[in-house]
């Protein structure tokens, strides 16, 4: 394993870091739901690879994740640092309509009030004291940045937080939340078929110091097997939303695996691997958000540190995957 600070914040953080969205099931997830136990175990097996890094969020399952870690956590909380998120809640206090969801509304609110509360309730379901980083969920311009960041920096002074990141932003956004306190990082999408938004950002994050932890490089699941593209989900399920499941796109994925079929077998690795190295290979500061409901995917993901890709083949996954390619993508 490799280990990274986060920013400035002296947090030193595995390169591969654990995404539980899975973990909270729901319609969003809707062919496996996850037990305490399994989480365990999950925690078990990215220990033993040397993953010390955590990411959840209040909504993932509307509250489930962060209730199933927090369960999985007890006894070995100082293991791990630990990533929550705040501005998306279902409290029914206000804010600005985000969507529904398996009974509930979710509204996104950064007022200094909602995301005070909105830490309070994480630290209850995890069972912790603290949270490591708190990463603001969906940076709203209807509140300032400057309430947002006073709010989140008065909880760093109360000790219940570490440091502070942002996610679904832009880099003004990155912009103005470093006028007031620093930014350890920015958890942004960014895949070989969707990576406008992050070559925007690079930047940004390298005049600032800041990380960039992308989240969404296998495409939930799309770039891991040829035959994934063929697959079907029920309504709701975040996978049946994409474009990938649809013509043009669908058909000109296909193609790439055209590409990366011969190059796993140069370099015996899974379509996984190769597509995760791609990834890393694009900026020196990325932390690799990566989903985990299974033991096996852990250990592929962390083979994925020790591949080096040469040029040409880097070049050559890019220009295959450029007739796939979407400018927007809104999960």
């Amino acid at each position: 394993m490799r280990y990274q600070n986060l920013g400035n914040s002296g947090l030193n953080a595995s390169v591969v870091s654990f995404g539980t969205w899975g973990l909270g099931g729901g319609s969003a997830w809707s062919d496996r739901t996850v037990t305490e136990q399994e989480t365990e175990r999950l925690l078990d097996a990215a220990k033993e690879l040397g993953i010390n890094y955590i990411d959840t969020a209040p909504v993932y399952g509307t509250g489930v994740s962060e209730e199933l870690l927090g369960k999985a956590l007890r006894g070995r909380r100082n293991d791990f640092l630990l990533q929550t998120k705040c501005s998306l809640n279902w409290r029914n206090e206000g804010g600005n309509f985000h969507y529904e969801r398996d009974g509930y509304t979710v509204n996104n609110d950064t007022s200094a009030r909602a995301v005070k509360h909105d830490v309070e309730d994480s630290l209850r379901r995890l069972q912790t004291d603290r949270i490591d980083v708190i990463v603001v969920h969906y940076v709203c311009g209807s509140w300032p940045a400057e309430e947002t960041m006073c709010a989140l920096q008065d909880l760093i002074r109360e000790g219940k937080v570490r440091a502070v990141g942002l996610s679904n932003s832009k880099p003004a956004d990155l912009d103005a939340y470093e006028r007031v306190a620093p930014v350890a990082l920015v958890q942004e999408q960014y895949s070989l078929l969707a990576p406008y938004h992050g070559e925007a950002y690079f930047g940004a994050c390298r005049a600032h110091g800041t990380t960039f932890q992308v989240y969404g490089a296998l495409e939930e699941g799309f770039l891991t097997a040829p035959d994934y593209v063929e697959r079907t989900f029920p309504k709701g399920d975040v996978r049946g939303k994409l474009p990938w499941t649809s013509e043009p796109i669908k058909g000109n994925i296909k193609k790439l695996f055209t590409v990366l079929t011969p190059l796993t077998e140069k370099y015996g690795c899974s379509y996984a691997n190769l597509v995760q190295a791609w990834t890393l290979a694009q900026y020196p500061d990325m932390n690799l958000l990566t989903g985990f409901r299974s033991e096996k995917t852990i250990a592929d993901t962390v083979k994925a540190l020790d591949l080096r890709l040469d040029p040409e083949d880097l070049l050559a996954i890019s220009e295959a995957a450029r007739p796939a390619q979407v400018r927007e993508l809104d999960k």
